[in-house]
């Protein structure tokens, strides 16, 4: 096969490229603290939905007259800028889950609509250890304690709310998948080009209907005037247990194993503790997360519990026709998420 070894485009230019070991030194550049006003608009907005299930809640249900502007700018900051932004100081700590979800269900309907997590059709998630391990092909990461390596979802953003912290460990890490682009076009154009080829993806048994159990998509598209990455390393290496998935060549490895490095590279990377009441949401298109691994509390009320959602943003940048094999449709408002025969869309309050 042969690969054009001259990057698709110059460089990334501008705040999607940015370098972690910078912003760590200004954190008042992407942590937004709510105010006291702000968090009784919550409550309010809570208190008057109080009883319904999250899952039926819009946008419309959840006014936020002081707050909902300064959202709809950080959703713009996450879709156009940065790529992600931390809002800290909901009140989470002795608070129902109820309340806490509902809250956070409300906030997250400013960033975009909530999309299936996996095949039982969780629109709410619940990253929390199940007492699994990744070994299994049917197990997803985030149901362990386990580091997950850099990443991204299959949605325009992913939002985290973190209910309880780990014992230690379980940092929450990013980096610009811009800036990897710009790393390797300067040392390696030859591997990166190579990432522009499509290489299988593991469905890891999340099937939908009339699909292969893996697919096929490049890690960097570059389409309408945008770069996005799409990227799960686990995901890519076990789509070899299915012989008739392409082969991974010397120098596909080779790639992979340099995205990652500089993924991991603490230059590049931005890490950070997630506090009770922290609210993280990312743009999957320009930066990939992680989390390292962690030690939890034997009792189970303190153990470590996040909840997640998948969104689609409005307003958000076209992506090639290749990403519905993994998004389902590339219609912007309304795609991303995993919907399989038989996904039920609801919002457990409880990890299922």
């Amino acid at each position: 096969m042969t690969v054009d070894v001259r990057p698709p485009r110059p460089r990334i230019e501008g705040p999607s490229a940015w370098i972690g070991a910078e912003l760590a030194k200004r954190p008042e550049e992407w942590i937004y603290r709510l105010s006291p006003v702000e968090i009784a608009e919550i409550e309010a907005a809570v208190a008057a939905q109080r009883g319904r299930d999250v899952a039926t809640l819009r946008r419309s249900d959840f006014p936020l007259p002081t707050l909902g502007p300064i959202l709809d700018r950080l959703r713009a900051e996450v879709l156009n800028g940065r790529g992600f932004v931390l809002i800290r100081g909901l009140p989470v700590e002795g608070r129902p889950i109820a309340e806490s979800a509902a809250a956070y269900w409300g906030i997250g309907s400013y960033f975009g609509n909530a999309r299936s997590q996996n095949a039982k059709g969780h629109v709410l998630g619940h990253v929390r250890d199940l007492g699994m391990s990744s070994k299994d092909p049917k197990v997803r990461i985030y149901q362990t304690t386990e580091r997950q390596n850099f990443h991204t979802d299959s949605c325009d953003i992913v939002g985290l709310l973190c209910l309880k912290a780990a014992k230690s460990g379980g940092l929450s890490s990013l980096t610009s998948s811009m800036s990897i682009y710009n790393a390797m076009a300067e040392r390696r154009p030859d591997l990166l080009a190579r990432l522009f080829v499509p290489f299988a993806t593991d469905r890891r048994g999340e099937v939908p209907e009339g699909k292969l159990p893996w697919f096929d998509i490049p890690v960097f598209n570059d389409y309408a005037g945008s770069l996005s990455a799409i990227y799960a390393p686990h995901y890519v290496r076990s789509s070899q247990r299915f012989p008739e998935a392409r082969r991974l060549t010397a120098e596909d490895l080779q790639a992979l194993e340099m995205f990652d490095r500089l993924a991991e590279d603490p230059q590049l990377r931005l890490d950070m503790e997630l506090q009770p009441g922290d609210m993280q949401f990312v743009h999957n298109h320009t930066t990939l997360h992680d989390r390292t691994a962690f030690e939890d509390w034997p009792e189970p009320e303190k153990k470590r519990h996040l909840l997640r959602l998948w969104l689609a943003s409005p307003g958000a940048r076209p992506l090639p026709p290749i990403y519905a094999e993994r998004y389902g449709s590339v219609t912007i408002g309304d795609r991303g998420g995993i919907i399989c025969p038989g996904t039920r869309l609801h919002a457990p309050l409880e990890p299922e």
